[in-house]
């Protein structure tokens, strides 16, 4: 009789402990360990003219971004950190955050490099990738039906 009314009373004031270890616990019971290794989804588009990567990253800010070239390799990458410190009478509490992701593709010769642009806009990272003039040309062909 005992036992089942503590559980009763553990069931409807959480003991100490738990939010002590609450982030402990979300982190492997929510999966969040998981989560670390998840990569941003990307849509890739193609245009008469242009490329378009499309990137999905709520909650990030456009200077949260690291975005390279190098040869024909776009690197996009993000490094966030955040601290949380949480000071009551009898108590402080500090939350660390750390996530990073890095995505690489690789471009099409036609992509002119000189005129890559990018623009975050609702949690989309956009960038553009034009392609030279020549390629455009060179792509662009009517075709006779016989």
């Amino acid at each position: 009789m005992a036992t089942q009314a503590l559980a009763k009373l553990n069931e409807r004031m959480p003991s100490i402990f738990d939010e002590f270890f609450k982030p402990w616990n979300a982190w492997f019971d929510n999966g969040m360990a998981n989560r670390a290794f998840n990569l941003p989804a990307v849509n890739i588009t193609e245009a008469p003219d242009e490329y378009i990567v499309s990137l999905a990253a709520p909650g990030l800010k456009k200077e949260d971004f690291k975005i390279d070239v190098s040869g024909n390799m776009l690197t996009i990458s993000s490094e966030k950190e955040e601290n949380k410190e949480e000071k009551g009478k009898k108590f402080n509490r500090r939350e660390y955050n750390y996530a990073s992701f890095s995505r690489s593709f690789t471009l099409p010769e036609e992509v002119n490099m000189e005129k890559i642009t990018a623009r975050y806009e609702d949690g989309v990272l956009k960038i553009s990738l034009p392609c030279r003039e020549q390629a455009k040309l060179v792509n662009a062909k009517q075709i006779a039906v016989q």
